[in-house]
């Protein structure tokens, strides 16, 4: 099996949990790392995966990248800002036990990686991979500017061939428009040869009646290979000439603890054998079932049992 080189664009942060003036525990998280380090996990040797961002000269910055290379992931592509620093955020858990968060990363060194001077260079060797994952995220925290440069980027580099990846994963407060944001979006749907995305998140840009209108729509606008995420209730995948969406069912996971990467798995595991060329069906059945491992347990990233994924597989 031949190795697969994919470079996953986004931001990565320092989160902060715990009780407020009093012990907190450090950690790291964010959609794309997420998926990358659950890619490597399960994909190991066989696929390449490159983290690009920009991160500081900071002891934070620097620990958290050392941390990206104990889980075997190239940060060959992470840039420095010696005067910027990671971006940071807070969980805090009300009495009945949800979850809210709090940001720190408008100036975070991630938003600066288009305009970094070393950007070029890395957009250069980027033409030799196989592909390029990123998120709504990845675009949102830019400036509009560098959005459209980084647009511009990719639209080159799908030319040249190299396939590009995208979920949508939608924070409205990131985008600087509604307009901007669509607009970006439909940029990316007909660039993407794959697009990974949550029937919830399409519904909060575009308003769509169901998610047949929302296969539609999507191939209307360009886009080429279409999974949409329904949570519990599984995925669909269609394609630019499929009649109907092909739907695939989640195992049922009766121990529901922390759903925060449930989407970011799914991606990770899809894509471990997508980027192998492997059928839809194999590839929806490793997302589903590599997200049903990870949300029986607290926190985004967690151990894994990769080969009951693999044999179940293999077996099916």
């Amino acid at each position: 099996m031949s190795i697969k080189k994919i470079a996953i664009i986004g931001e990565c942060m320092v989160e902060l949990s715990g009780q407020l003036f009093s012990s907190m525990q450090q950690n790291y998280g964010g959609d794309t790392m997420n998926t990358a380090i659950y890619l490597k996990k399960l994909a190991g040797q066989s696929v390449d995966v490159n983290y690009v961002t920009c991160m500081g000269a900071d002891t934070l910055s620097t620990e958290i990248i050392k941390q990206w290379q104990k889980h075997q992931l190239n940060t060959d592509f992470v840039l420095i800002a010696p005067d910027k620093q990671v971006g940071l955020y807070m969980i805090q858990n009300d009495v009945q036990g949800e979850r809210s968060f709090q940001y720190w990363r408008s100036d975070s060194a991630a938003k600066y990686l288009v305009t970094h001077p070393d950007f070029n260079h890395i957009v250069a060797l980027l033409s030799h991979f196989d592909a390029i994952y990123l998120s709504g995220i990845s675009l949102a925290i830019l400036s509009v500017k560098d959005c459209n440069t980084l647009l511009e980027i990719l639209t080159k580099l799908a030319h040249q061939g190299v396939d590009i990846i995208y979920d949508s994963n939608h924070r409205p407060a990131l985008w600087a428009s509604d307009e901007h944001c669509k607009k970006t979006n439909k940029v990316m749907y007909a660039l993407a040869n794959l697009s990974l995305l949550t029937f919830d998140d399409e519904v909060q840009i575009w308003a769509d009646n169901n998610i047949t209108a929302c296969h539609f729509r999507l191939h209307k606008a360009g886009a080429q290979h279409v999974l949409i995420k329904t949570g519990a209730d599984g995925c669909q995948y269609s394609n630019k000439n499929t009649s109907e969406p092909r739907y695939f069912k989640t195992n049922k996971v009766d121990n529901v603890t922390d759903t925060t990467a449930a989407g970011d798995s799914f991606n990770a595991g899809f894509l471990a054998y997508w980027l192998h060329g492997n059928s839809i069906e194999d590839c929806a059945k490793a997302g589903n079932l590599l997200a049903g491992q990870v949300i029986q347990h607290r926190g985004a990233i967690v151990g894994i049992d990769t080969d009951s994924i693999k044999t179940s597989i293999i077996g099916r």
